[in-house]
């Protein structure tokens, strides 16, 4: 089992617009086939920053629903939308241990 967050840094004062945007993604992803994920906002930390989240069974389950996803044109549509509020992101992928 893997855990993948995309971390995002939005730009300054855009968070809500950012997260309303981001509910028509999970929404979209959902639709795609993508496992439930959720949205996470910092508390403490770097200001402006959104996490999403997703758990899959492997590595290869991951990829195999990000192709599913990044080929739909309803997604990249949607992705240009976020462009205009995120300043830089990273992804991490961790093992779920226990």
């Amino acid at each position: 089992m893997i855990v993948v967050r995309n971390v995002f840094r939005l730009k300054f004062g855009k968070a809500r617009e950012a997260l309303a945007v981001w509910k028509e993604g999970m929404a979209i992803n959902k639709k795609l086939g993508m496992p439930e994920g959720r949205l996470l906002t910092d508390v403490t930390g770097q200001f402006y920053t959104l996490v999403f989240e997703t758990t899959f069974p492997s590595l290869s389950a991951w990829e195999e629903v990000g192709k599913k996803v990044m080929g739909s044109e309803d997604f990249r549509n949607w992705y240009q939308k976020t462009q205009q509020y995120t300043e830089s992101g990273y992804r991490e992928i961790f093992s779920v241990v226990e």
